[in-house]
């Protein structure tokens, strides 16, 4: 008895990529609704079923379609903006203030769809993306008929969607709530990495992807820097960090990987984490070589992904498949090491399963989603076909095949490309947009390219400070009474220090520059004598956010680096408008108020003489962290015998140069 289905597909090589890694030729392929209802040589296929359509594969290969596992599809449109520059520069000195500027829903929409174009045109019937506005990126997704797993960005700065990362889990949440249960979007959580994150955001995150069952899509030792600043600062690897904030409670897709040892490779293994390897990005951006054999051999599902196209600069899989055989093999010495069986695998079915959507895509099996694409190898550059080994037809596929052999793409029983003809999306006016946005970036790039920020970030070294900073001075006649005060027993002081610190603030013809903060700090001991010596450079934006209780709360865009040049050379570097000194004696200690902690200084303002101030400050990356500390520090300043009707909210800068 013949089984009645939608569609049969027959004539073709069928690559199944199911555990015993089945081939078929000639081979057939039976969908129905959504779903694969056989797989199998095309004679028993026939047989078996009788179908409303029918497609002659034409001896093409008929295989699952390619899992793109780490991706930011929306950063299309800022493919090629700023190229062959460090990690640290290009994020801070280009893409993120890029983002702040043009990142929008309307931006978010128009990427995805550029993104979804090429990637079909690519044969990628799935990807796992992370991004900002990703309810927007599933949207466009599910429109243009792919799959994907769709992770709403979480950091502790502030982002495009969200003013504080309470926001950012609050937009998670009912990103999730909304798209859970879809057919072809599966909403997830994305920390992005533990060094733009708190333990908190982890943690939060993690519970998060835990209550709804979702995956968690993070990014995980992708740098040499980011590792050594993980143990220099915790004293342990970037794995076992992030085991101790529990992210691993929760379903991992972890991005790149690049820089983890065996042990850390036991620990995804165990706590059934997936890897994205991503050769082209970490290649560009010299992140390094990630150990694949060695986690492969250890049983990790380790998929292959793009990364974003602004950093690397294309979403085509096939030559990431490629790149990953060849990688592997070069950096083990080894001609054996990643055969293409095993990187058509990768790109496949472990991919999936690195998605956590194993039983959902990745192979053609019955039960599965009709994910499928077509690919013709009878092109020259692909010519002869050797047949003695049936694991060469990989071989063609990895080393000789190109994205632009892929004609015919199917998801979830539906065709999106056909004969090379794009039905869910127009490419053409698709093209005309995207160019209408990078003629916008250009000028404002233009109009920065002289910024404070970009050569600060360009010197190295720079990071971004907490954003909320809660900041209050009070102008003293005589210390003595604070320094009776803080012995109160309400104040737990854990550290004291003495500093004498030399500041030359430098101003810019334009105020939104801010101002730029050169310091000299000389640590001093209990004999008066100076013990070190440090610099740093403090950027200080000129943009408030708001006052609470006694206008105590300052929230300034803040980057520091480390001053490991002469004043003069900052000098001729930024070219200041004008300088201002500023020369204090500090008293500085660390104490824990009410369970918080807060910086206390007494400081002596010597140049110019502007005698004494009280000052105290605390930073967080949350605002709701920040009202409540902006309550207890008034508190501290009557308890240290300040007067709160005569707090200043202004910089030592602000006030030398008469902004008082």
């Amino acid at each position: 008895m013949t089984k009645s289905v939608d569609l049969l597909l027959f004539n073709a090589i069928v690559l199944t990529m199911d555990e015993e890694m089945h081939q078929y030729e000639p081979g057939a392929v039976a969908v129905s609704g959504d779903s694969i209802l056989a797989v199998g040589p095309e004679d028993e296929v026939l047989k078996g079923c009788h179908a409303a359509h029918e497609v002659d594969c034409g001896g093409k290969v008929l295989m699952p379609g390619l899992v793109n596992a780490h991706t930011h599809v929306p950063m299309t449109l800022l493919r090629g903006l700023a190229d062959d520059l460090r990690l640290d520069v290009w994020l801070q000195g280009y893409i993120w203030p890029v983002e702040r500027e043009f990142v929008s829903p309307d931006f978010v929409r128009l990427g995805t769809q550029l993104a979804c174009a090429e990637l079909i045109r690519t044969g990628v019937t799935c990807f796992a993306d992370m991004y900002y506005f990703e309810e927007k990126v599933a949207e466009t997704t599910a429109e243009a008929g792919l799959r994907a797993v769709c992770g709403q960005t979480v950091l502790k700065f502030p982002t495009p969607d969200a003013v504080s990362f309470e926001d950012s889990l609050a937009a998670a949440r009912e990103f999730i709530e909304h798209w859970k249960g879809h057919p072809l979007i599966t909403p997830a959580v994305s920390p992005h990495a533990y060094y733009t994150c708190t333990p908190e955001i982890l943690r939060a995150t993690a519970q998060l992807a835990a209550e709804f069952d979702v995956p968690l899509h993070t990014h995980i030792s992708e740098t040499l820097l980011e590792v050594e600043n993980m143990r220099r600062d915790n004293g342990m690897p970037v794995v076992p960090y992030l085991k101790k904030q529990g992210l691993f409670d929760a379903k991992v897709l972890a991005a790149h990987c690049t820089h983890i040892d065996e042990g850390e490779m036991r620990t995804l293994l165990h706590a059934g984490a997936g890897v994205a390897h991503n050769p082209s990005s970490n290649l560009k951006l010299a992140s390094g070589f990630a150990p694949v054999q060695k986690m492969l051999n250890i049983g990790l599902d380790v998929g292959i992904g793009t990364d974003g196209p602004a950093s690397n600069n294309d979403l085509d899989m096939f030559e990431e498949i490629r790149l990953a055989a060849f990688v592997a093999k070069t950096v083990s010495n080894d001609p054996t090491a990643l055969p293409a069986v095993t990187a058509v695998k990768m790109a496949t079915r472990l991919g999936a399963r690195a998605l956590h959507l194993g039983p959902v895509t990745g192979s053609l099996e019955a039960g599965k989603r009709a994910d499928l694409i077509l690919v013709d190898i009878t092109g020259l550059h692909n010519t002869p076909r050797f047949r003695r080994d049936a694991d060469n037809i990989y071989s063609q596929l990895v080393y000789a095949g190109k994205a632009s052999d892929v004609s015919d793409v199917m998801v979830n029983g539906k065709w999106l490309m056909h004969n090379r003809e794009l039905l869910t999306l127009n490419e053409k006016e698709l093209k005309l947009h995207a160019q209408e946005y990078a003629r916008k970036i250009d000028v404002f790039l233009m109009a920065r390219e002289q910024s404070v920020f970009s050569k600060l970030v360009a010197l190295g070294g720079s990071a971004e400070e907490e954003s909320f900073e809660v900041q209050v001075k009070v102008k003293l006649k005589d210390p003595a009474p604070v320094l009776k005060a803080i012995k109160n027993t309400a104040i737990d002081i854990l550290v004291k220090k003495h500093y004498h610190q030399h500041d030359i603030y430098f101003t810019f013809a334009d105020p939104e520059q801010g101002w730029l903060r050169y310091r000299e700090d000389e640590m001093v001991d209990d004999k008066e004598q100076i013990t070190g010596v440090r610099g740093r450079l403090t950027l200080i934006g000129p943009s408030r956010e708001g006052d609470f209780a006694h206008d105590v709360l300052l929230s300034r865009i803040r980057y520091f680096a480390p001053a490991a040049n002469s004043l003069r050379f900052y000098r001729e570097y930024f070219k200041p408008a004008s300088e201002i000194a500023v020369d204090k004696d500090r008293l500085r200690w660390l104490v824990r108020y009410k369970n918080e902690e807060f910086f206390i200084n007494l400081d002596r303002v010597e140049t110019p003489e502007l005698g004494y101030y009280l000052e105290i400050k605390s930073r967080t990356w949350s605002r709701r962290d920040a009202e409540e500390k902006a309550d207890c520090t008034s508190e501290l300043i009557s308890l240290l015998g300040g007067q709160l009707e005569n707090t200043i909210t202004l910089d030592y800068v602000e006030i030398a140069g008469g902004k008082d």
